[in-house]
Parts: C-alpha cells; sequence; structure tokens
C-alpha cells in the first residue's frame, strides 16, 4: 500500500496540516503540499490515462492497511454550544507538539482526522491509531474539548475554520450544487479504511474482484454504520444525512466510474471526463471555471495548458465511495460513537477484503444487491440511495450484513485480532445489526426522548 500520511509527514516533524484532501497524489514526485507551482510540460489525454493506471492502482499480495478518522471536536460540558475559532487555534497549537505516529490534520470546518502510517496487521493499526488518539483527548480536555464521533454535525451550521485559496475555490465550486458542499467541507467526519489493491490475478484477492467487492459492499457498510440521522436540531429522514449530502455535490465530483469495465481504464477516463474544480494561480485568486472537464482543459489549452501537478490536484478533488490512490480507499462510513466505535467498521472490513475465505463469502453474499444498483455508478443508484435512508431497516441489507459480520467475527482471529477487536464486532453485531438497526437509531431514539418529535421533511436527493 501506499503510505495514505506520506503527503503529510511534516504533522509529526512541524505541526499538522490542513486537510487529508491536500493537493497529494501516491507517489507523485511533482505534487505539491500547497499552492501553485511553476510551470511544468503541458500533458495529453494519453499521458494522463497513463498516469492515472500507473499512479492509482498498484499491485501486489495485499498486506498493509489503514485507516483515517474523523472528529468533530465540540465542547466537552456543552457539546450544542459553537466552539470560538481562537479556542480550537490554541487547542491545535498545543497539538502539533505531540509526538504522535499517525498524520494529524485539520478539514475545512475545524474537524480533526488522524491517518495511520501503512500497518502490517490489523492489531498493529488498531495500537497505534488508539495510542495517538489518547495523547490527542488528552490535550483537548485541558481546554474543555472533546472529540465526537457522529457522521453528521447534529446541531451547528457549516463554518469555515480554514481560510485558504484551496477551500475558498472549494466552496465557490460546491455552492453550484446547493449548500450540501459547505456541510460536507465543515460539519461532517468518517471512518476512511485503505486497503491494498489486491494482485493482478483473478480471484478473491485480485484488483478486479475487490474493485467490484468494495462498491458492493460499501452500501452494507453505509447501512450498518449509519450514524448521522439529524442535522439543524431535527431528524432529516435519512439515517446517512453525511452519504446523502455526498451524493447531491454531483455524480461528477462524488461519484465513481462505471463497474462493467477495467478499473484502471474507467477511472481514468472519470478522472479525464470530471470537472475542473479550480486553476491554480500563484498571487492570485484562483479560477473557479463551471463546467470544464480534465479532459476539455487538455483540449483547448484555456486559461493556460494543464500539467502533471494540475492533474495531480485535480485527482484529489474528486471524492468517490471508492478512491484509488494506490489502495484503495473507502469513504462511505460515517463517524462512529465512543472512543473506540472506529475499530469495529475497520476490523470487519479487513477481514472480509484481506482474509481469502471471507473475501469469497462476502462476493456471494453482496452479488444479489448489484441488481438493485440498476447498473448506476456509486453512490448515485437507488442501492446506496436505500442503504443511507434506511440503514438496516431495508430487509436484504440487514439480511447480507448479518451474514458478512458474522463472516468477520470467524476470519478476524485468523488475520491475528486479539480478544479486544473481536469482543468489539460482536457486541456491535448482537445490538445493532442483528436486530436490524445502526447507530443513528440510538440518536433518534435521544431525540424522541427528549422532544417527541418523529421523523422530520424527508429530504429526497
Amino acid at each position: 500500500m501506499s503510505d495514505p500520511g506520506s503527503g503529510r509527514r511534516r504533522a509529526r516533524t512541524g505541526g499538522m496540516v490542513e486537510s487529508q484532501e491536500d493537493p497529494y497524489m501516491p507517489d507523485s514526485p511533482t505534487a505539491a503540499a500547497g499552492g501553485c507551482t511553476q510551470p511544468r510540460a503541458a500533458l495529453s489525454e494519453a499521458d494522463v490515462e497513463a498516469l492515472v493506471r500507473g499512479i492509482c492502482f498498484k499491485t501486489g499480495p495485499p498486506r498493509r492497511l489503514g485507516v483515517e478518522v474523523e472528529w468533530l471536536v465540540h465542547e466537552l460540558r456543552a457539546p450544542q454550544l459553537p466552539v470560538a475559532p481562537e479556542r480550537l487555534e490554541a487547542a491545535y497549537a498545543a497539538l502539533r507538539t505531540l509526538p504522535l505516529r499517525s498524520a494529524l490534520t485539520v478539514e475545512p470546518g475545524g474537524q480533526l482526522e488522524l491517518s495511520s502510517p501503512p500497518a502490517a496487521s490489523l492489531t498493529e493499526c488498531v495500537r497505534t491509531v488508539s495510542a495517538d488518539l489518547d495523547a490527542v483527548r488528552a490535550v483537548l480536555r485541558e481546554d474543555a474539548l472533546a472529540l465526537v464521533g457522529i457522521g453528521q454535525d447534529p446541531w451547528h451550521e457549516p463554518r469555515r475554520f480554514l481560510r485558504e485559496p484551496r477551500y475558498d475555490a472549494m466552496e465557490a465550486c460546491l455552492d453550484r450544487t446547493g449548500p450540501a458542499g459547505r456541510a460536507m467541507m465543515c460539519t461532517s467526519a468518517s471512518v476512511q479504511v485503505c486497503l491494498d489493491a489486491g494482485h493482478e490475478e483473478p480471484g478473491p484477492q485480485g484488483l478486479v474482484r475487490r474493485w467490484w467487492l468494495a462498491h458492493h459492499l460499501g452500501p452494507v457498510l453505509v447501512a450498518a454504520f449509519a450514524n448521522s440521522p439529524l442535522a439543524g436540531h431535527r431528524p432529516t429522514g435519512w439515517l446517512s444525512t453525511r452519504q446523502l449530502l455526498w451524493t447531491r455535490i454531483g455524480a461528477g465530483r462524488a461519484g465513481g466510474p462505471p463497474l462493467d469495465a477495467d478499473p484502471r481504464g474507467a477511472w481514468a477516463g472519470h478522472v479525464l471526463d470530471s470537472p475542473v474544480m479550480c486553476v491554480r494561480r500563484d498571487g492570485a485568486p484562483w479560477d473557479v471555471p463551471e463546467g470544464l472537464t480534465f479532459r476539455e482543459w487538455i483540449r483547448t489549452g484555456v486559461p493556460r495548458p494543464p500539467t502533471r501537478e494540475d492533474l495531480d490536484y485535480h485527482v484529489t478533488t474528486l471524492f468517490p465511495p471508492v478512491r484509488p490512490r494506490g489502495h484503495l480507499e473507502l469513504r462511505m462510513i460515517d463517524a462512529q460513537p465512543g472512543d473506540d466505535g472506529w475499530i469495529v467498521p475497520l476490523a470487519v472490513t479487513a477481514a472480509l477484503f484481506d482474509d481469502p475465505e471471507a473475501a469469497e463469502t462476502a462476493y456471494r453474499a453482496v452479488k444479489p444487491l448489484a441488481e438493485r444498483t440498476l447498473g448506476m455508478p456509486a453512490p448515485h443508484n437507488p442501492l446506496w440511495l436505500d442503504a443511507a435512508r434506511r440503514g438496516l431497516a431495508d430487509a436484504e441489507l440487514r439480511e447480507v450484513a448479518v451474514t458478512c459480520f458474522t463472516t468477520a467475527l470467524d476470519a478476524l482471529p485468523r488475520l491475528g485480532a486479539g480478544p479486544e477487536v473481536t469482543d468489539a464486532v460482536t457486541a456491535f453485531l448482537d445490538r445493532y445489526v442483528v436486530l436490524g438497526r445502526c447507530p443513528a437509531d440510538d440518536l433518534l431514539d435521544r431525540q424522541r426522548g427528549r422532544d417527541g418529535r418523529a421523523h422530520g421533511k424527508d429530504f429526497r436527493p
């Protein structure tokens, strides 16, 4: 696996960087870590296809994994009150002094993210991130702040914490599709699991199979771990409002490619035909073109011919639920409640991909779900929308989830997982999956207990 934190190494030597979406592409020797770079040779469409094919899918035996855990930061004793930016700045200055193994970054709305280094085992990954989270929580607690695991902030309106050209351009671009973009930037949080892409050869551990499995297991993960049913103090009618928001910012920005083609070719075509978010400039506001694809930019050369650095940057502005970055980055899981809730989706996903027997069982379990996609790319198809809206109240998703979680439990000891991991997965299976529930149901139960209100207006995409 290419290192999910390698583009942010200075987080350990000179403080935090600003976001897991920094202009960075794995193994790109010319990718910039900040603003614009000096102009270099212009690209052709053939150049782009070759670069994307070579960089975004690196194959080999699945050996390593990683996790990126995002958190909302709230007042410790009164989480419904907004945190003043000055307090966040002071707390984050203290965090910069910590000797963490994970890369610590700040999202546009002030959310915190820890990105693990690639781990040789699930146990190593869990121990590394757990130790880093303990250190981060201790510092925040001194400032009466806390990390909160919810997929979408249930109380606060989107508010930019970071003021940089990248985020100014991103906000201007996403505002064209409505308010979902600002909410995604500033009030959402997730658990992202990073897995090796797999072998070139066919079979349960092969690239093609793992790519397909990620897109069809994805809705099961959305449904089982849905944890964002509220916005503006009210139920939205969706159990994963976070996933709904991603859907609303558009297929070109947050959609995946078709699955009926070779993964490399399909992703390369998607990169070329996706809209350019911005054209970077030194010492001036960045251009935010409307409706300009990267392919059209190459062909027209306006406002200037795109370079390798522009390609590297463009790829970081695409947010599909499964993103190839040398490894596969699964981005569809809501942030989870509790200090250690993130361990369950990491463990379940790792088991279903990296244990060959479990991978084959998961493939067979999710295969019937493919009919519900109607051949449409994720997440803009009925299967993904049903998962976000209904969670495991969907009988078919519940049945598949029970199979997948039970299979993962059987596989985890073969991956070397200890009792602390298997006990957590067992507890989640019994508390939620078997009962057709998800963490969002707990939030709704508490909401109803406070004010007796039922679901609010159904926000349809």
